[in-house]
């Protein structure tokens, strides 16, 4: 037996459960060529942006209907093989990865948005549906979706990570914002869940329960979110700051005055550098706060008003407005790119990314630490964060042929981690658990808890076939 290295708990266990050629026959026979096993195929299905590297699944399915995913389910679920649904690959924490082997359902072929009830504030979507189609699709209607975790990620994979982004501050996550869902279950039966009601008592919160369980439930096959009229009046800033503490305590102000901002973001002065490079912007290096407000012109100018004067309490430097739709869109663009930014300025890196989520009056603490210790390991890095809700994002760039840089990037993440739970706050506000959180769950909720999840997981799903080796260990 080998001796153990330090880099054994980082690597997640792969068990590849036999995927019989039965299996594989009766997919073909029921889907005909939209059931794949090239291997092209087979490895982008097999691949998101985290940094860990497992084998792809034995088959690829595209599901184009809610039959298709439950007959897809059935057959698998006949020969006890795991399935994994998969959207557009986005997750940043090895949600779609094969560790057990099996089949990927891709249901970027459901797309089609199914009806817009505008005097409800509600839609219906499938789940290839991705928030970017969604707001082009009902933008006549003067309402718009505001969910933006930055990928242009579909609204089922968002619906199953309990995604939230740039507007949570303001609009809440989808945890928040999700009414009912159509889900086919272990067995391959068609369950919903909720109603278009804004509000019930009936029975188990199936909704709640199936929104960010990650695939490790069920499939979601429709979602009903909620709408929300398009503000009168948008305006966007930047402001600089000496520190980033002194940017970090403006945020900690205006949401403890209430301010009711739509978004609040933070790049230090390193992403800042990157960003610029990678999007040909010239933003002012340093502690940047880029800020949006929604709202009447009036209630705009109020709030404009509220956080330059508390801005200036902190020594933030000249606002920098982006009045137009078009700079405000050139400004978003190069936040939500900020991850990509980060990889390309180090060719040919991974980035581990953290995802921890504090109490707003802890958030000072937490950032401050964490990227101090940071610096002081020397490993490049870019901060970004949804500072108005208390969750910030650092992405440790390693070179992955040097596996000590792996190991110092996992031990400053634990350290973050560690802290953040410390402060009351959580390992992961927004991505999920997947696979690189794993071993933080117990920590957080408890061992109780997680017996509870995998109680309910068995219950569920007692063939262990619905994305296997995710969230927790069975």
């Amino acid at each position: 037996m080998n001796a153990p290295t330090a880099l054994d708990h980082l690597v997640p266990e792969i068990h590849q459960r036999e995927v019989p050629p039965a299996l594989i026959d009766g997919l073909k026979q029921r889907f005909n060529e939209r059931c794949s096993t090239a291997l092209v195929v087979r490895e982008q299905h097999g691949r998101d942006e985290s940094s860990f590297d497992v084998p792809p699944p034995a088959a690829v399915v595209f599901a184009e209907s809610t039959q298709d995913v439950a007959d897809a389910v059935k057959l698998a679920g006949d020969y006890g093989v795991p399935v994994i649904p998969f959207g557009v690959g986005s997750s940043l924490e090895g949600h779609l990865l094969a560790v057990q082997g099996g089949i990927s359902i891709d249901v970027s072929r459901m797309n089609r948005v199914l009806s817009i009830n505008a005097e409800d504030l509600i839609v219906t979507v499938q789940p290839g549906v991705t928030r970017k189609q969604l707001n082009e699709e009902i933008k006549s209607t003067g309402l718009f979706f505001p969910i933006d975790p930055g990928a242009d990620a579909t609204i089922g994979g968002m619906a199953a990570t309990r995604a939230s982004g740039t507007n949570a501050v303001r609009y809440g996550t989808m945890r928040e914002n999700v009414l009912a869902l159509e889900v086919v279950t272990a067995s391959g039966e068609i369950i919903r869940t909720g109603t278009r009601a804004k509000k019930s008592s009936a029975g188990y919160d199936l909704t709640r329960l199936m929104v960010g369980s990650e695939g490790t439930l069920g499939v979601i096959t429709e979602i009903t979110v909620k709408l929300y009229p398009l503000p009168e009046a948008v305006m966007a800033a930047t402001c600089s700051f000496a520190s980033l503490s002194d940017a970090v305590n403006t945020t900690i102000q205006i949401i403890q005055l209430g301010v009711p901002i739509a978004r609040c973001e933070l790049l230090d002065a390193n992403t800042i550098r990157i960003v610029n490079k990678h999007s040909q912007l010239s933003l002012r290096e340093g502690a940047m706060l880029l800020m949006e407000f929604h709202g009447s012109p009036a209630g705009v100018k109020e709030q404009v008003e509220t956080v330059q004067a508390i801005a200036g309490e902190f020594g933030g430097q000249t606002f920098e407005w982006a009045e137009t739709a078009e700079a405000r869109t050139r400004l978003w663009t190069a936040r939500h790119n900020a991850y990509f930014a980060g990889v390309q300025s180090r060719p040919g890196c991974k980035a581990i990314t953290t995802d921890t989520c504090v109490p707003i009056s802890h958030l000072a603490d937490a950032i401050l630490d964490s990227v101090t210790e940071a610096q002081e390991a020397g490993l490049p890095y870019f901060l970004v964060g949804h500072v108005g809700d208390g969750n910030f994002h650092i992405g440790y760039l390693i070179d992955p042929d040097k596996p000590e840089e792996r190991v110092l990037a996992e031990r400053l993440n634990t350290q973050l981690v560690h802290r953040a739970l410390k402060l009351g706050g959580t390992c992961t506000g927004e991505h999920g658990v997947g696979l690189h959180k794993m071993e933080f769950l117990v920590a957080e909720t408890g061992a109780g808890a997680v017996d509870m999840m995998r109680t309910i997981k068995r219950a569920l799903d007692p063939k262990n076939i619905m994305n296997p080796g995710k969230i927790f260990s069975l």
